[in-house]
């Protein structure tokens, strides 16, 4: 027989969001990681709000939907807000009602803003893996780091000269704007759209672009990220940001290993890990000079001679799965937002998500 096409509305509804959600849904164990982490964290947004006048989004409620943008691409805040108006899953995920109301866009903006001066996303990053479950599945002894570029949400063309010289851009939505054969620097030019953001090239042969630069520091047993960090785009920018990671987060005793690629492979950088008692892993740039002599590396034989040394070098290509699921899956290609202070958070919180949709797996094999 065949079934009626008729609207069947009820004027009252008696099941909760919960009850919609399969117990065997990938986002619950994710979200029991997601309420340790921030219950965790409570003491830490008590100091961001002042204890009187309206209440604003919680929190907790905040991260959590900025999580479900990052886990199902949601290219905007506007179209995250109307996922949560009729998406049960999400307002379950979030923490809302079936019938509470979503909250106006400028306002979960401008919420948002507020956690950027108390760094929750790295605090909320350090909460996932510090948690004994997760604990278990990270290594204390080697560690890899990388760094890759974030495009900025600005275009060439608002890459002006500092002193207010040049060109403007023609009149109309998208003019045009001549800048062939005019010499640009970071020193002379800036971005009128993000002035913190960088023009930089990742190799000879590819385009230059304004970007910015994120870091992750890779445990090697699972290939989760333990620390992440966001920088200006500069030649030694991911050598730095190596140092400033491993100072932060390496374990307090013991010595470790650190693998990277041949960007890193430089005298200054491989003595300050020795310095720090870390074994550089690193990859050994050996291609020929201009004079036609092999390049000499700063990676000898006390490393080498090895076979944790082969090891390293095939396990640390593992943080190119986190900068790849970031870049797509995260909507982090080309950034958003502008300004390192807000591009920063939200590459840290993506890097939080990826660890959040991996854990769960691990845990099961």
């Amino acid at each position: 027989m065949r079934g009626s096409d008729g609207r069947s509305e009820g004027l009252f509804s008696y099941v909760s969001c919960e009850a919609r959600v399969p117990a065997d849904h990938p986002l619950r164990p994710i979200r029991s990681i997601v309420d340790e982490a921030l219950e965790v964290l409570s003491s830490e947004f008590e100091g961001l709000y002042a204890s009187v006048g309206r209440p604003s989004i919680a929190p907790e409620k905040l991260l959590r939907a900025l999580l479900l943008q990052a886990f199902y691409s949601i290219r905007s805040e506007r179209q995250l807000m109307e996922q949560l108006d009729y998406n049960l899953l999400f307002r379950w995920f979030v923490g809302l009602s079936m019938d509470a109301p979503i909250w106006d866009v400028s306002v979960f903006t401008k919420n948002r803003e507020r956690l950027l001066d108390g760094e929750v996303a790295a605090k909320f990053l350090g909460a996932v893996v510090s948690q004994a479950r997760v604990r278990k599945l990270l290594s204390d002894e080697h560690f890899s780091v990388d760094g890759t570029l974030i495009e900025a949400w600005a275009s060439m063309k608002s890459f002006r000269p500092k002193d207010g010289s040049g060109e403007p851009p023609g009149a109309g939505r998208n003019g045009e704007r001549r800048f062939h054969g005019e010499k640009r620097s970071n020193e002379t030019h800036a971005s009128t759209t993000d002035p913190e953001a960088k023009l930089y090239r990742k190799g000879d042969g590819q385009a230059a672009k304004l970007a910015f630069m994120g870091h992750v520091l890779m445990e090697n047993r699972n290939g989760l990220a333990v620390a992440a960090r966001l920088t200006e785009a500069s030649g030694t920018a991911e050598r730095a940001a190596a140092l400033t990671l491993v100072d932060d987060h390496r374990p307090a005793r013991g010595r470790i290993t650190l693998g990277a690629d041949k960007a890193y492979d430089v005298v200054d950088f491989i003595e300050a890990l020795r310095a720090r008692r870390v074994t550089p892993h690193v990859t050994i740039d050996g291609h020929l000079t201009k004079t036609g002599k092999r390049r000499k590396t700063a990676v000898d034989r006390r490393t080498t001679r090895h076979a944790g040394y082969a090891v390293s070098l095939r396990v640390r290509k593992r943080i190119e799965e986190i900068f790849g699921w970031i870049k797509t899956t995260a909507n982090l290609r080309k950034t958003r937002h502008r300004g390192r202070a807000r591009v920063g958070w939200m590459f840290t919180l993506a890097v939080a998500a990826y660890n959040l949709v991996r854990i769960p797996k691990l845990r099961t094999t």
